[in-house]
């Protein structure tokens, strides 16, 4: 089975960067997406970036283009989120999630697809 962990959310100040993790397991395909997604309070989920196993295809949400980086670690199954120049409203839950068809931006935008998905990290952005 499918399972993911994501870590290293905390508090922060504007302008500043976090990095979070997301170790992952139990695939039986080499071929598979990571997707970060965010959810801040009252507000709908978020797809924020994505990362596909087999050839490094990235996308990213609009809203964190040129902030945000994501990138598969040397660890296998690691995904990292390197979060730069940080916004309070960059403020939410972070949660990882698998979509064993890959990294689309529709997957990303809507969600569908990502069948496993790991606890969130809080992330807060003060002013």
């Amino acid at each position: 089975e499918v399972q993911l962990q994501a870590s290293g959310g905390g508090a922060v100040q504007a302008g500043e960067s976090l990095r979070l993790s997301c170790a992952a397991s139990g695939f039986t395909s080499a071929d598979y997406g990571i997707g970060w997604f965010r959810q801040a309070p009252g507000k709908e989920r978020e797809g924020v970036a994505c990362i596909s196993s087999a050839d490094n295809i990235k996308r990213y949400a609009e809203s964190v283009k040129g902030r945000f980086t994501i990138s598969n670690g040397v660890a296998k199954n690691t995904v990292y989120l390197q979060m730069n120049s940080l916004k309070p409203d960059d403020t939410a839950v972070y949660y990882c999630a698998a979509d064993l068809q890959g990294c689309s931006y529709f997957s990303l935008y809507t969600g569908n697809g990502y069948n496993y998905w790991g606890q969130g990290t809080l992330v807060t952005v003060s002013s």
